[in-house]
């Protein structure tokens, strides 16, 4: 399967007009999105509390987080996003991924619309 690519703005819930723009890696096997922390501080979001996550080499990182509207492909939802390190490359995780409705087609490597059930 290939890489999975999409346009994502973030902003800050308090202040919609400051918001951040770039092409994020869709990583399906991520739950949280990470964003450079320097993008995040400069849209004026500060950290909320820190997580430790499960690295797929089966070590940990431990990173702060934020609060964050995550936008892509006309919709848009509040998530928690990861401040990484400035070096980062930008990532969409499967909460705001599933939470806008949309999945990765694995044929394609683009997104689709997920069937969604209530």
């Amino acid at each position: 399967m290939g890489e999975t690519r999409v346009d994502v703005t973030i902003r800050n819930p308090a202040a919609p007009d400051r918001c951040w723009q770039g092409e994020f890696v869709v990583g399906t096997g991520a739950t949280d999105s990470i964003v450079p922390r320097r993008h995040l501080e400069a849209i004026g979001l500060k950290p909320r509390g820190t997580r430790t996550f499960l690295l797929a080499d089966g070590s940990e990182y431990r990173a702060e987080m934020t609060v964050a509207e995550v936008e892509f492909m006309g919709e848009r939802t509040g998530c928690g996003v990861v401040l990484g390190p400035d070096d980062v490359e930008p990532l969409l995780g499967l909460t705001a991924l599933e939470s806008c409705g949309y999945a990765v087609d694995p044929v394609s490597c683009t997104l689709r619309r997920a069937v969604v059930r209530l």
